[in-house]
């Protein structure tokens, strides 16, 4: 019984491992994002993130939208980065950057 019980655990345990192992396909586009607000922000703190979603642009290309809060001098401002790429090539089409009032904002 303690055997099948360890096999059942081990079982278990790679099964996760394997779920964990894999990323979803914005994650990339993500870190970009990331690095651009963090580049355009240089004195800010990014306090919030939170990926908005994907809209297809048609012909394998999309748009990966993401929310970034970013607080400088007692200021928070929202900050969405849009990225299109091509899911057929892995390619980065165009970035931009927008910053929002916390009113214009995509509710969470």
């Amino acid at each position: 019984m303690k055997k099948l019980m360890s096999i059942l655990c081990m079982v278990m345990f790679l099964g996760q491992g394997s779920a964990f192992a894999q990323q979803p396909d914005y994650e990339k586009y993500g870190k970009i994002a990331i690095t651009v607000v963090q580049a355009d922000y240089p004195e800010a703190n990014v306090t919030d993130y939170q990926y908005l979603g994907r809209k297809d642009l048609g012909n394998g290309q999309v748009s990966d939208s993401f929310l970034f809060k970013v607080s400088q001098d007692g200021k928070e401002r929202d900050v969405v980065v849009t990225v299109n790429h091509s899911l057929t090539n892995n390619r980065l089409l165009n970035l931009k950057v927008e910053e929002k009032s916390p009113s214009q904002s995509t509710p969470r």
